[in-house]
């Protein structure tokens, strides 16, 4: 991988066996993602025989990541999760519904996917709004963000202008 340029830091993900599966998952998601490269086992290893998938190499829309098969399973925690700022609720929607049809939802616009990687979809309205200049109106927008699972641009704008 050494005439791959990398980027400066590169989170890697750490799966058992399903890190190509995941790669071809996540840039299917976002415009300019794709898979970078593809190591090989180059002998039997922990995480699989001679041939099979080491790493992937991948970028989400300009972020470098790696999936790695790491030979046995690990949990991802809330400890890190990926955020994505979504243009509209049209976005919203679309991503929420790609990672809870074999993953899960959960509060405030947390999703976690099939391999259990936490994601944060979030509204980049509802980042101006939660940065408004005017303190209530950033605390309505808290206020119900807190209360959705999948963010509702509009609901947050009617709680934001006290409806």
């Amino acid at each position: 991988m050494a005439d791959i340029p990398a980027s400066k830091i590169t989170p890697c993900l750490w799966f058992n066996g399903e890190a190509e599966a995941a790669a071809d998952f996540y840039v299917s998601l976002l415009p300019g993602s794709r898979i970078v490269h593809i190591q090989l086992n180059a002998v039997d290893a922990p995480s699989g025989p001679k041939g099979s998938v080491l790493a992937v190499v991948f970028e989400l829309a300009g972020q470098r990541f790696l999936a790695f098969n790491g030979g046995m399973t690990m949990e991802f925690t809330h400890a890190i999760s990926l955020q994505i700022d979504c243009d509209d609720q049209a976005e919203v929607d679309r991503l929420w519904a790609a990672f809870t049809a074999e993953g899960r939802a959960e509060q405030c616009g947390w999703v976690r996917d099939r391999w259990g990687v936490a994601w944060q979809i979030v509204p980049k309205r509802l980042n101006a709004l939660l940065m408004d200049p005017d303190p209530d109106r950033a605390g309505r927008a808290l206020a119900a963000v807190l209360e959705m699972v999948k963010p509702d641009i509009a609901a947050i704008e009617r709680a934001v202008d006290g409806g």
